[in-house]
C-alpha cells in the first residue's frame, strides 16, 4: 500500500492523524484491522492521547469499530448524524464502558433560567437529576438534567435509567433536535470536588436543550474534565 504522508505543523496533530487514518481505511474491507496506535505514534511522533483522539473521532463517525479484547476494525456502515446522541451513546461509540452515579434526584420548582429554557412558568414542577459519569473509575463529567414533569409523569417512580434518551425514546419523546452550547472555563471548587480536579484546572461546560418538534423535552448542563474528554461532532 502506498504510504500517505501528512506534513506536521500545519493543522492540529490529532486532525492530521485522523485524516491520515481515514485515507488509509477508505479502501479496506469491512472488518479489516485499523492501523495500530503504536504505529501511528511512531509515524507522527505524537503521544498516545493524540492518537486516541483521532481514533475516537472515527469511531464516533462509525468508520471504525472497537471490539473489546480484540482491537479496532474498519466499519463500512457509518452511523447517520440524523439525531442528537446522548452521552451514553457517544461513549458506546468510542468503546468506553461508563459507570453512572446518581448524586441527586427529585422534584422541585423551576427557577427563572430553567423555566425560560424549558418554555414553562417559573415555579412549575421540574424533575432535577444530577449524575456523575466515570471511565475506568476516573470522573469524566457530571451533569444536571432538568425535565418538565408534566411531560414525564411518574419518571422518578420508574427507576432512573442508565441512558436518559433510552427512557425518552420508550415514551416517544427522544429529542430529534438539540441546541448545544460549549464554553471553555476553569474549574471552581464544586467542579474540582466532583471531578477530582484542582481549582483552576480546565473544564468544558456544555448546555443542551433537546426538542421534539417545538416542545422542549430536556435541559442539561454538563461539566467535563478538560484534559480527559474531547468533544466530537459529526455534521452531515
Amino acid at each position: 500500500m502506498e504510504e500517505l504522508l501528512v506534513p506536521i505543523g500545519t493543522t492540529l496533530k490529532h486532525v492530521q492523524v485522523r485524516e491520515y487514518v481515514r485515507a488509509l481505511i477508505q479502501d479496506l474491507p469491512e472488518g479489516a484491522p485499523a492501523p495500530s496506535e503504536r504505529g501511528l505514534m511512531q509515524h507522527f511522533g505524537v503521544a498516545r492521547m493524540t492518537v486516541r483522539q483521532a481514533i475516537d473521532a472515527l469511531v464516533a463517525e462509525g468508520l471504525l469499530e472497537r471490539a473489546p479484547a480484540r482491537g479496532t476494525f474498519v466499519c463500512k456502515n457509518p452511523r447517520p448524524a440524523s439525531r442528537p446522541l446522548s452521552f451514553a451513546e457517544d461513549a458506546a461509540a468510542r468503546g468506553w464502558e461508563i459507570t453512572t452515579e446518581t448524586l441527586q434526584s427529585g422534584l422541585g420548582q423551576a427557577g427563572p433560567g430553567v423555566a425560560k429554557a424549558l418554555g414553562i412558568t417559573p415555579g412549575d414542577a421540574v424533575i432535577h437529576w444530577r449524575r456523575r459519569r466515570r471511565l475506568d473509575d476516573v470522573p469524566l463529567c457530571y451533569q444536571d438534567v432538568y425535565l418538565n414533569e408534566v411531560l414525564l409523569p411518574g419518571f422518578l417512580q420508574t427507576g432512573l435509567p442508565h441512558s436518559l434518551y433510552s427512557l425518552l425514546a420508550a415514551r416517544g419523546l427522544r429529542p430529534t433536535v438539540a441546541e448545544d452550547r460549549f464554553t471553555a472555563d476553569l474549574a471552581n471548587e464544586s467542579d474540582a470536588e466532583l471531578l477530582d480536579l484542582a481549582v483552576g484546572d480546565p473544564v468544558l461546560r456544555h448546555s443542551r436543550r433537546g426538542l421534539v418538534g417545538d416542545a422542549v423535552i430536556e435541559l442539561s448542563r454538563s461539566v467535563f474534565a478538560g484534559a480527559r474528554y474531547t468533544w466530537w461532532g459529526h455534521l452531515g
